[in-house]
């Protein structure tokens, strides 16, 4: 049985599907429509439409206020690395660089066999140092390897 927020996320996967990898919509429209608070469709655009999952989320609020949700998934995948290595930042968990490889993975932007080598060397028993010194390291290996296999 599917959740609230489950049955949100399929709406508005299919809601982009049918525009053209951008959609823009209001909180409380959406809200209305299944009958519960603005701040869970926040919830759902908060956990479900993330940067490592490849898409970017504006937000405007107030009284036309609106969120513009668009999947990054350019022609090039040389455009697509790089939006993952600035999204990356100067830290990440493994957690979160798991999230962005597996993405990369599923669209096949790197090879099920380049993920499984670059998270290898990315797990906090492969960098036994200190917070917050671990997730800056990692996330320089992470931005190298990514850029690595761009060329």
């Amino acid at each position: 049985m599917l959740g609230i927020s489950d049955v949100i996320e399929q709406f508005l996967h299919k809601m982009m599907q049918e525009s053209d990898g951008t959609l823009e919509i209001q909180r409380k429209t959406i809200a209305d429509q299944f009958g519960c608070v603005p701040s869970q469709i926040n919830y759902v655009i908060r956990t479900r439409f993330t940067c490592e999952r490849g898409y970017v989320v504006e937000s405007k609020r107030g009284g036309g206020g609106y969120l513009r949700i668009s999947r990054v998934a350019p022609q090039k995948q040389n455009n697509y690395f790089m939006h993952v290595v600035n999204a990356i930042g100067s830290s990440i968990s493994f957690q979160t660089a798991t999230v962005f490889v597996k993405n990369m993975v599923d669209n096949e932007y790197l090879t099920p066999r380049e993920g499984k080598i670059i998270l290898s060397g990315l797990g906090d028993n492969k960098l036994p140092l200190p917070l917050p010194m671990r997730d800056t390291v990692r996330a320089t290996l992470l931005k190298n390897m990514l850029i690595s296999t761009m060329m």
